[in-house]
């Protein structure tokens, strides 16, 4: 009936209001998280680290491979920058080796747990 309806009305937004305050939770975490890094100079670190070890395990070479394959595909032509980068980012993302990605996190963690910065509750 209507009061089932209206329940279900007002859980949904209750949830949807729940999810949105969550979201925004997070982006002032982020985005305090990222102001820490910069300001610390750790952000600068943490890159020069990941570009070592990506060049080491050979990812960027990979990485032009598959630029080159798609610019061959597509025709130098008919692919803008932006579309590569379209195209590329997600292979990219996908290709660092697991190893790389938990060492990075692991001194984000690091990072985070010495200067105590925690979500706001």
């Amino acid at each position: 009936g209507i009061n089932a309806e209206y329940g279900d009305t007002a859980i949904s937004v209750m949830s949807h209001s729940l999810d949105e305050d969550i979201r925004i939770r997070e982006a002032d975490l982020r985005q305090q998280i990222n102001q820490r890094l910069e300001e610390s100079g750790e952000k600068a670190e943490l890159k020069k680290l990941l570009k070592t070890k990506l060049l080491a395990c050979g990812w960027r070479d990979g990485l032009k491979q598959h630029c080159a394959a798609l610019i061959r595909q597509k025709g130098l032509e008919d692919i803008s920058l932006d579309t590569l980068v379209e195209e590329i980012t997600p292979h990219a993302r996908e290709t660092v080796p697991d190893p790389v990605k938990q060492d990075l996190l692991r001194r984000i963690r690091a990072f985070l747990s010495e200067n105590k910065i925690q979500p706001k509750s």
